[in-house]
């Protein structure tokens, strides 16, 4: 099948080499140079322009686009003009599922089909195959299937599930048409939120590891520290890298993401190469206020999502309220921050 793809960067360059691994006709188009070239460099049809992209395909059109959110709209703005009736437009990207309403809606009008296709796998995404939700219109989504199935990891990437049988369906692939326009980006939102608070667990745990010898270390005794009450009960000096390791085999808590965390440990016992600054790139919010829209209880998934902000320094603020509250009503003098991180 044929397939523009707009956006080779690390997530449309290997989806690309997938899909060309698969039998299908890609074509590239990114307004950086440099990555167009690179993916040019390795064979693939690439095109300067959205009007150059479509030209190089043949109708009735698909073409995919995988850029950050915050360029789509404008990206399908531009685009729209260029496409006939019965061509589709997918975004690969994180997108907001209200934003795929009013843009299937748009499209819709020039007879264009708008299909938002959730995409998790990262950059192992190459070797493993991506994680597909999809929605939109049933004919659109049901004419991109071979694509869909070229991406997916396939059957043999997990154990079918006691209790399945007859033919596996496109779920037990890795993908699937979750339902109408936007459905495929708010089940990837639900995930991405899912996927903060596992990261928060685990990080939270290990680092609960991390200070289990905190009772062989010296401590302030003053009025502004709390004293450590037993701290013969904490003087173990736990190889965190090694327990990460340990919990891999066998352990109920063990996964890919915990795979990747026991990667970055042997690389980095320490971890020195990062700041713990953290991003979060929209589909968190958008999940706790889904939560609070339907009135769903999601304390875990909201409680990593603030976690963020406060590894950003967005809580700095209210540190020093309290701080200047405590010294108001208690005349307690802040400690500085090398003594009260010891």
């Amino acid at each position: 099948m044929q397939l523009g793809i707009i956006g080779a960067g690390r997530m449309g360059a290997n989806m690309a080499r997938r899909l060309r691994g698969g039998g299908h006709q890609v074509v590239l188009q990114d307004v950086n140079a440099a990555a167009l070239a690179e993916v040019a460099a390795e064979g693939f049809a690439t095109a300067d322009s959205l009007a150059d992209l479509v030209q190089s395909l043949d109708g009735p059109r698909a073409v995919w686009i995988m850029i950050p959110a915050a360029f789509v709209q404008a990206t399908l703005d531009a685009l729209a003009p260029l496409l006939s009736e019965d061509d589709v437009v997918v975004d690969g990207g994180n997108s907001w599922y209200r934003d795929d309403i009013d843009r299937s809606n748009a499209l819709k009008k020039r007879g264009v089909h708008y299909v938002d296709c959730g995409t998790s796998g990262g950059v192992h995404g190459f070797e493993r195959g991506y994680c597909l939700m999809i929605g939109g219109p049933e004919a659109a989504v049901q004419r991109l299937d071979p694509i869909f199935a070229t991406l997916a990891p396939g059957v043999d990437a997990a154990p079918r599930t006691s209790g399945a049988s007859g033919l596996p369906t496109t779920a037990e692939h890795g993908y699937l048409h979750c339902g109408p326009s936007g459905a495929g980006h708010f089940v990837k939102m639900v995930h991405n939120g899912i996927e903060y608070g596992l990261m928060a667990a685990y990080a939270e745990g290990l680092n609960l590891l991390h200070h289990a010898g905190i009772g062989r270390e010296d401590h302030d005794q003053d009025a502004e520290t709390t004293p450590l009450r037993d701290p013969v009960a904490y003087q173990y000096d736990i190889d965190v890298a090694q327990v990460s390791e340990l919990w891999r085999r066998g352990s109920v808590v063990g996964s890919w993401l915990l795979d990747l965390t026991a990667h970055a440990l042997h690389e980095d016992p320490q971890l020195d190469a990062f700041a713990g600054t953290v991003s979060d790139s929209g589909e968190g919010r958008w999940t706790v206020q889904a939560a609070i829209d339907t009135a769903t209880p999601t304390p875990v998934l909201s409680a990593a999502l603030f976690s963020r902000f406060s590894s950003r320094g967005e809580d700095n603020f209210a540190g020093q309220v309290l701080s200047a509250m405590r010294k108001e009503f208690g005349g307690h003098h802040e400690k500085p921050v090398e003594e009260a991180g010891q």
